[in-house]
């Protein structure tokens, strides 16, 4: 059955969420990233500029849930969506212990080749109303048709990635993905998806084994560019994007490769052991 574009705009009820130092320490000690501001509670911890996906997903998942009941596509076509962009802008850094509202919408619906696409917005504030962050998930519904009118998501504004010489990257360094950490990382993460830790579900979804979480390959690499591009403070980055592609098997070996850098904006790449790109398109953009 066809994804309706009638769903655009459409809202999620509000999930509350307890941010604790355990939960933000946790999942940057899942990326292998022990710097003093994730660790050190004497000073006071920061979050990974990454976590915000922790306390996201359960919202996703809801989501899922409510399109299941709403919509006309099935729990088979809904399973076939495979996280395909993402694009989040941290408006302050999160510093537990903290109570933060996240609500999602339907931002857009579009064709593509490979199916669907589908775009949700999630807008993050804490108690004062604040906003602290807002994520731009996009999803691909592979094999499932659109009915109704394309509605192109409204992003953040994006500087484009500059045109780059292929093998002539500014630097890059190799992270090790050991063959535990999809069940690592889903733990400390508290992001549940059978396909990342059970072989038989990845078997059954068409999969040849368990494989990395998306979202923890993009933070592999915004680890590594906190430490060697943005003097190891955390707090200056206010935008992380990109593209996945490439599945990452385990154990590994993945290459991130930073490609330019173009004021506030780090654009890298990173290649799966196997030499494909995992992450293409990727981009960090710091505070000025």
């Amino acid at each position: 059955m066809p994804l309706e574009s009638s769903i655009v705009g459409s809202a999620g009820a509000p999930m509350v969420s307890e941010i604790d130092a355990r939960w933000t320490m946790a999942y940057a000690a899942s990326l292998g990233d022990a710097m003093p501001c994730y660790m050190d509670t004497v000073r006071g911890v920061i979050a990974h500029p990454m976590f915000p996906v922790c306390f996201e997903w359960p919202v996703q998942v809801a989501m899922r849930a409510q399109f299941e009941k709403s919509t006309s596509l099935t729990r088979a076509e809904a399973m076939r969506g495979v996280h395909a962009t993402h694009d989040t802008v941290l408006h302050r850094a999160i510093r537990p212990p903290e109570r933060l509202t996240t609500q999602l919408t339907v931002a857009g619906v579009e064709r593509r080749p490979p199916g669907a696409y589908m775009v949700t917005r999630l807008d993050t504030v804490d108690e004062a109303g604040k906003p602290v962050c807002t994520s731009w998930y996009g999803a691909i519904y592979r094999g499932v048709e659109v009915k109704g009118q394309d509605f192109p998501p409204k992003l953040a504004s994006s500087p484009m990635p500059p045109i780059v010489e292929e093998g002539e990257p500014l630097s890059e360094c190799q992270v090790g993905v050991p063959a535990g950490m999809a069940h690592i990382y889903t733990e400390c993460a508290r992001i549940f998806n059978p396909i990342h830790t059970d072989a038989s579900v990845a078997r059954a979804a068409g999969l040849p084994e368990i494989i990395l979480h998306g979202t923890a390959t993009l933070a592999l690499a915004v680890s590594r560019i906190v430490e060697s591009e943005v003097g190891k403070d955390p707090a200056r980055v206010e935008r992380i994007a990109g593209r996945f592609g490439a599945m990452v098997m385990m154990p590994s070996t993945l290459t991130v490769r930073v490609l330019a850098r173009e004021g506030a904006a780090i654009f890298f790449e990173t290649l799966s052991g196997e030499g494909r790109l995992a992450i293409r398109d990727g981009m960090v953009v710091l505070r000025a």
